[in-house]
């Protein structure tokens, strides 16, 4: 009798377990394969370990009522996550219970009334109810052979095998886009085709477009959007469009952005009235050229925010708007939206108004120009640049303001978290040459303060006011996030202890203020950042805790982020008399669903920008293979540890590089090596050597400086 038959004999008396069959059929390599074998053919069914026959009502499938909706979200060699639709958690997946469900499937799943550990949620996919059929990856050629399959980003252990007629002449190395064309019930049987060819996998702009693909994001509009945006090609504003609005053209009202900037939507004015101040924040009026319904409006909508690259942009809005008749271009009238505010001696805000203005920039103010006048730096030309523009006497006036605001902010306990951001340089081929620390100079710093102060106007006009608005919010830390922030303190040697339950904003204020410019800044800033939720838009005004603010929102980016263009929408309506009543029944509905979408295309953006920096990232450090540098320890896991060098790049030491032994780990925070008691922790300064690059990926791998990669 074959072992075939055996088994199906063995399983034909009751369902048997894996350890069963072998008992009973022999332990021969060939059980192992035939048993896959049946269950391919849908001769037996596998479930929790254990085959039954087909029909076995132990294996039939759970009622839809039965199960969860979740999502895949990630997929690893031999397993699964599935989150909850309703973004309570997690739910583990074994691999054979996946059923070939992919990233972004939307799923049933069915709880096991057994986990195999205590208190986790596992479970099985029982339907696939919405199938995404489009990944982005690498190509590759498989081992001893010439099938071509696709490495996907969202999934790297993950084979995609390219069917041969459809492989659109794609080559092993590529970036390449595939739909899939059938599916298995193992990701190992889905087939492929090639849907878009990007280009080598080992140029960082290329598989910056792929993920740009993976992501649907396009600086091309719906035809139905630039036949309207081609109304306003070289649009100006006219007599008609000024009418009724407070006019500020003599006013000395100038921008300060990069020098690179074409979409410049804010800008401001100071003045000294007695003992206090006059500040004006005067914002591109978008909303009068955007209108609700319009498939201008519609598109912002769906886009959500403009998304930030190397040295491109995925625009929101197109650039006949955002570099055009919305941009607060120099020496041209242009429509704004002004919070004029009237300060006291101590810069606290007194009092303020929202109005429509009529506005003509003096000058476009350039970060570095305005940073080497107040350093003392500048030349004769940048000098005489401002004050013939008539704006150079405000200069000392914002750093006062500022000074009197930044002190107010540390008394509230305002975080200043360094977040690490990177400066990517290109050459003209659009190659990484270098990478660098983004610098924030004293410009910035300004800027920024006057715009956090419009903000908090506007978000305390809405709620003031008693209208639907969207607001800014940021949550304390949660109690698991704030468990593993303490943890990490104390592997810093650091005060991990707090007055109450919470850290108040005062006391990781502090924390902020010791680690910064030591190697604990880096572990320690971004500890905290993490520790706390996550910044988004909700319709109700719940405080923002980084920032120690009871009112804030965003009022001041209505070119590139949606929510403040909804801002000026209902503030408009609000200025204009509307009475909130009215207002509540306009704009209650639209306000709770662009607080929505605008916190999920938020974080879409993010997750864009993080991983094409990567790339480029992996780019630069490919042309440093071999050579050594110092960096700090950034993060322990147990896999290894994470390095960051001086210029922000972040590369992985695998755990099996870190010593001749297999390292300890300590309480998750610290590896030692149990021969020598040499340890690795946060903040830990080391030598490293660039091992390996993966562009398509965007990872680096060090090794130890003097330690062999093999």
């Amino acid at each position: 009798m074959s072992i075939r038959s055996k088994i199906l004999r063995e399983v034909e008396k009751r369902p048997r377990r894996l350890r069963d069959i072998q008992e009973r059929v022999g332990v021969e390599r060939k059980v192992m394969w035939e048993l896959n074998n049946l269950v391919r053919e849908g001769k037996l069914v596998q479930k929790m370990g254990t085959y039954y026959l087909p029909g076995d009502p132990a294996v039939a499938p759970p009622k839809p009522e039965d199960c969860i909706p979740c999502t895949i979200v990630k997929l690893g060699r031999t397993f699964g996550f599935a989150m909850r639709e309703d973004l309570s958690g997690d739910i583990f997946i074994p691999g054979r219970s996946l059923k070939g469900a992919m990233p972004g499937d939307k799923v049933l799943v069915h709880k096991f009334d057994q986990p195999r550990v205590e208190g986790s949620d596992e479970g099985e996919v029982a339907y696939i109810t919405e199938e995404k059929n489009t990944f982005v990856g690498t190509v590759r050629k498989e081992e001893g052979g010439d099938r071509l399959y696709l490495e996907p980003d969202a999934c790297p252990a993950v084979k995609l095998f390219i069917k041969k007629s459809a492989d659109g002449g794609v080559e092993a190395g590529e970036k390449a886009a595939v739909e899939i064309l059938s599916r298995g019930s193992r990701h190992e049987e889905h087939r492929v085709g090639v849907a878009m060819r990007f280009g080598s996998a080992d140029e960082a702009k290329r598989c910056a477009k792929a993920i740009l693909y993976a992501h649907g994001l396009t600086k091309h509009f719906p035809d139905a959007v630039k036949a309207e945006a081609v109304q306003l090609e070289g649009a100006e504003v006219r007599e008609e469009d000024m009418k009724g609005r407070l006019d500020l053209r003599a006013l000395p009202i100038f921008t300060i952005d990069s020098a690179s900037t074409k979409d410049i939507d804010d800008a401001v004015s100071l003045a000294k009235v007695g003992d206090g101040y006059e500040l004006g924040v005067h914002i591109a009026d978008v909303s009068h050229y955007v209108t609700p319904g319009s498939e201008l409006d519609k598109e912002a909508f769906q886009r959500g925010t403009s998304v930030y690259y190397a040295d491109q942009v995925i625009p929101m809005l197109p650039r006949q708007l955002s570099n055009g008749i919305c941009s607060l271009n120099p020496q041209v009238v242009r429509l704004a939206f002004s919070c004029l505010m009237k300060l006291d001696a101590k810069g606290d805000v007194q009092d303020y108004r929202f109005v429509k203005t009529v506005i003509r920039s003096r000058v476009k103010g350039v970060y570095s120009e305005l940073n080497s006048i107040y350093d003392g730096t500048e030349t004769a030309e940048v000098r005489q640049k401002y004050e013939e523009a008539g704006v150079l006497g405000q200069l000392p006036l914002l750093k006062e303001l500022y000074e009197l605001r930044t002190a107010a902010r540390r008394a509230r306990g305002g975080m200043e978290i360094e977040s690490g951001e990177s400066q990517l340089v290109l050459d003209e081929n659009g190659v990484c040459v270098d990478v660098r620390p983004h610098e924030r100079g004293l410009t910035e710093a300004i800027i920024e303060e006057c715009m956090l102060l419009a903000n908090q106007c506007a978000a305390n006009k809405g709620r003031t006011s008693r209208v639907p608005f969207v607001y800014r919010t940021h949550q304390a830390p949660e109690a698991e996030k704030l468990d593993r922030l303490k943890n990490i303190l104390t592997a810093c040697n650091l005060n991990a202890h707090f007055a109450g339950e919470t850290p108040t904003q005062q006391e990781l204020a502090k924390l902020l203020d010791e680690t910064r410019g030591t190697p604990l800044e880096c572990c320690v800033h971004t500890s905290i950042l993490r520790s706390m939720g996550k910044a988004k838009y909700e319709p109700d005004p719940k405080g923002h805790f980084g920032l120690a603010l009871s009112d804030y929102t965003h009022f001041t980016s209505p070119i590139r982020r949606y929510p403040d263009l909804a801002i000026h929408r209902i503030l408009s309506d609000l200025v204009a008399g509307e009475e909130p009543e009215l207002l509540a029944r306009r704009y209650e509905t639209f306000a709770a669903e662009a607080c929505t979408q605008a916190s999920a295309r938020e974080v879409e953006a993010l997750h864009v920008e993080r991983s094409t920096e990567d790339c480029y990232k992996a780019e630069f450090m490919r042309g440093k293979l071999g050579q050594v540098f110092t960096g700090v320890v950034s993060g322990v896991a147990p896999h290894g540890i994470y390095v960051e060098l001086p210029n922000t790049v972040e590369g992985l030491v695998h755990v099996s590089h870190l010593c001749e032994d297999k390292p300890e780990l300590i309480e998750g925070m610290r590896f030692a090596d149990p021969r020598t008691g040499k340890s690795w922790s946060l903040g830990d300064e080391v030598r490293v050597q660039v091992a390996k690059t993966d562009v398509a990926l965007g990872k680096i791998d060090f090794i130890l400086a003097g330690e062999s990669n093999e």
